[in-house]
């Protein structure tokens, strides 16, 4: 008999998790191994996902790195590809490879807008349409948006906010399309403030006044975005598609 924490277990399964080389990849990567998933290791840094695989393995799992440019989709498409060669299926892609500033828009040029939405909204939808591509058992896609994508932020942010916005949209799109006929499940993770390379950056002032905007008066733990990830991963979660859910510490509260 399957039991409630079997359906939350990933074991045998195969994920891809883009962005693994730093921050949320990292904790991302290291839950989904805690509860049995082998890893595709994706990102563009390839000395710091030795790291995160050095940590999957740790934990007793299989691993393997993939050097991977999602605004690429050739490289995306490889990326898929060298899952399948290596465990022979995929079942979950967590899109969470990001990029974002704070910049007034009268100030962020062309170039840098179309820089964070070419990595940001673009890269997600090549990996996931090579994912879709190469699905035969059925699965989930994560994707990681942002509660940007829902709400102003405390800084100017209009080319992250977009694009985080956007990955919404394809989100609800790809559930749509993939999870009737292809068994294929896609929701959306919206992380609020979490403690990564883009929020060291934040001046202190500006993380005080987030910590005083959310209910729970502080910055998530990025095993808390982590955690949400592995529920949508799996079969507890077997009866979601489409939905956004943000992990903000209250701050898109209604």
């Amino acid at each position: 008999m399957t039991t409630t924490l079997d359906r939350f277990r990933l074991d045998g399964k195969v994920a891809i998790v883009t962005g693994a080389s730093s921050g949320l990849g990292v904790a991302i990567a290291q839950g989904l191994a805690e509860v049995g998933a082998d890893l595709v290791l994706a990102a563009r840094r390839t000395d710091r996902l030795e790291q995160t695989k050095a940590l999957v393995e740790g934990l007793g799992r299989r691993a393997i790195t993939v050097q991977t440019d999602v605004t690429d989709p050739e490289q995306c498409t490889a990326t898929v590809a060298a899952a399948v060669e290596a465990f022979g299926k995929v079942n979950v892609l967590v899109n969470n490879a990001g990029f974002g500033w704070a910049k007034p828009a009268t100030r962020e040029t062309p170039e840098e807008f179309r820089k964070v939405i070419d990595i940001n909204l673009n890269g997600q939808y090549w990996m996931a349409q090579a994912f879709g591509r190469a699905v035969t058992e059925g699965g989930s896609i994560i994707n990681i948006s942002s509660v940007l994508g829902l709400r102003p932020g405390v800084v100017p942010q209009a080319g992250y906010a977009a694009s985080k916005a956007g990955l919404l949209g394809l989100t609800r799109d790809l559930a749509a399309q993939w999870t009737g006929r292809k068994g294929v499940r896609v929701n959306a993770v919206a992380p609020g403030y979490v403690p990564t390379e883009m929020t060291d950056e934040m001046d202190p002032l500006e993380a005080e006044m987030v910590k005083l905007l959310a209910p729970a008066g502080r910055f998530g733990q990025p095993h808390e975005v982590a955690d949400a990830v592995v529920f949508l991963a799996g079969d507890g979660a077997s009866y979601i598609t489409g939905i956004t859910l943000p992990v903000d510490g209250g701050l898109v509260m209604p």
